[in-house]
């Protein structure tokens, strides 16, 4: 029921884009190109970028914003484990693998093709060149594939303001040596492109499409200036199950599998600048607002980081206690299957004691991410618990100060340089001798339901 309201919003949304645009409407192709775009959205892996994304992104009120909204996360290589077969067809003959890597063919190979010409100049792509899942490969193979779909419906200029926003979307991109955005890049591309294909813009047209591209790309990352810590968590836990497809078996996955997709959350929060999340461009957004949204982000990705990071170091703990009884050991052996309608299961939490908060936050972004870990995020996801009942005990019997020494000392033990007993040996012992005695609670509680 849901694919096909998401289908004849997808194909709603086509109909209105092209009318709006006066372009060449054919409804039985359109329909196709709906089912194309909705099957490919709700493939098996997909968890945050999903039809109800590229619906958010695109918005309601410019045709160009919503037809490459529509397309721009068609292809996701990380995300779908390679091309999805429906959309393979589109790019096969412009693109082939070479030890591993996707590249664009070279000129001899390539056939007589201007949509795709005319993408590659927005890009500033080449023959012959290696495509990167950082560097703009999905958002080009995505803006490729809306170029063939929409060509029979719609003008090259036009495509190519839609590819213009596509490409918009390639996240995370600082200043180039020069000093130039991407952008500022961007509008020096269609400068070029409007010479090579005679599109006819005016500068003011051009400045126009990149506002409109600046538009589309801040929608697309709008979750990191979320008002809400918690909203903004609520998605980056979505985020986390498309990367690491061992989560979607919610009582399977291993505690060590958890523990690695935690760590590439981590690690990339302390990575990312907050000013390479969000663009600017000739007044788009305007400076306030502008300066409000990188200043939001600043905020999330600072709540993010420590509650990440206390998670790492809670997982990092029931990772060397799993040691001791195997390798690979599923988190539900460890904490409890997680809770189902209907069945009440015994879970870690119900086994620790409570304790008295030891320390008190000292300062607003510990009190936040306190309130985080033991209230929890706005929702629940299919493999994990909103609140974090296992991490809200350490933190509140060891405090805050502790928490750079002990994330330091879980990187050590993730990384081989120390062993699980050393790990264990660095933390509290109160605390380890506490969990360790749950874990056994948790374990004797299975044995008696066992026996009936």
């Amino acid at each position: 029921m849901e694919l096909e309201s998401d289908h004849k919003r997808c194909l709603d949304s086509l109909v209105w884009a092209i009318k709006q645009l006066e372009g060449h409407l054919e409804l039985t192709q359109l329909e196709k190109t709906a089912e194309l775009i909705i099957q490919t959205m709700t493939g098996p892996w997909r968890y945050f970028h999903t039809p109800e994304h590229i619906f958010e992104v695109g918005g309601s009120v410019d045709p160009i914003e919503v037809l490459a909204a529509l397309f721009h996360d068609l292809v996701y290589v990380q995300v779908d484990q390679g091309v999805n077969l429906n959309i393979s067809s589109y790019i096969a003959p412009l693109v082939k693998e070479e030890r591993g890597q996707l590249v664009i063919r070279d000129e001899s190979e390539l056939p007589k093709d201007k949509m795709f010409n005319i993408v590659a100049a927005v890009f500033g792509f080449s023959p012959g060149q290696g495509l990167s899942p950082m560097a703009g490969q999905n958002e080009f193979l995505s803006a490729v594939i809306a170029a063939k779909s929409l060509e029979k419906f719609l003008e090259p200029g036009t495509i190519a303001k839609i590819a213009a926003c596509i490409e918009a979307t390639i996240p995370f991109r600082p200043k180039s040596p020069s000093g130039l955005s991407a952008s500022d890049i961007l509008y020096q591309r269609l400068i070029a492109a409007n010479q090579q294909f005679n599109f006819g813009w005016t500068d003011a047209e051009i400045r126009a499409i990149v506002r409109q591209s600046v538009r589309l790309a801040n929608r697309d990352v709008e979750n990191f200036a979320a008002i809400s810590s918690a909203h903004f968590l609520d998605n980056t836990w979505n985020l986390l199950p498309e990367t690491n497809h061992e989560l979607l078996n919610s009582n399977s996955y291993t505690v060590r599998g958890y523990r690695i997709s935690l760590q590439k959350m981590e690690g990339f929060m302390n990575f990312l600048k907050p000013e390479l999340v969000f663009q600017q461009f000739d007044g788009e957004p305007d400076d306030q607002t502008y300066q409000n949204l990188i200043e939001q982000t600043r905020r999330n990705i600072e709540v993010a980081k420590l509650y990440l990071g206390i998670k790492l170091i809670t997982i990092a703990i029931l990772e060397a206690l799993s040691c001791r009884i195997g390798r690979d050991i599923p988190v539900s052996t460890m904490m409890g299957e997680l809770p189902a309608k209907g069945i009440k299961v015994a879970a870690l939490e119900n086994f620790l004691p409570d304790i008295p908060l030891a320390y008190q936050p000292e300062n607003p972004l510990e009190s936040e991410v306190l309130e985080l870990l033991s209230k929890g995020r706005n929702r629940d996801s299919s493999y994990d618990l909103k609140n974090s009942p296992v991490a809200t005990f350490i933190i509140e019997s060891i405090g805050f100060t502790e928490i750079r020494y002990l994330l330091n000392r879980s990187k050590e033990f993730f990384k081989g340089a120390i062993s699980p007993e050393e790990f264990l040996a660095d933390c509290n012992q109160e605390v380890i001798d506490k969990l360790t005695d749950g874990v056994l609670k948790l374990f004797e509680s299975r044995k008696v339901a066992l026996r009936g």
